[in-house]
């Protein structure tokens, strides 16, 4: 899927697709978060890591289509709740750019 975001994200550059390079970036960033590796009791971000060596990589946990499916139907009713509400504050214009946005992010999940 993220090599499907990525594609369609540099097609969207290119186009000077404006919406949809926001759009495709904020799920691709959705997946990237998810796939950071959880921190440890005790960790800490200033732990000192000799970058050289290889030392400092962790492993990403590797996401299963149905956690990216989750993942990416979150983002589809973020924008969906949100438009409903600036539709009950009068903001039809807002509301509706929501909507947009919503569209092409639900055409990752069908």
């Amino acid at each position: 899927m993220k090599a499907r975001l990525r594609a369609d994200l540099r097609k969207a550059m290119k186009d000077r697709c404006n919406i949809e390079t926001k759009v495709i970036r904020v799920l691709v960033a959705a997946i990237d978060n998810a796939e950071a590796p959880s921190v440890e009791a005790g960790d800490t971000a200033s732990v000192h890591h000799d970058f050289l060596s290889g030392l400092a990589e962790v492993e990403r946990p590797l996401l299963s289509r149905s956690r990216v499916r989750h993942i990416l139907s979150t983002e589809v009713q973020e924008r969906e709740r949100a438009a409903a509400e600036l539709e009950r504050l009068e903001e039809m214009d807002r509301a509706e750019a929501l909507r947009a946005e919503a569209l092409i992010a639900r055409r990752y999940i069908e």
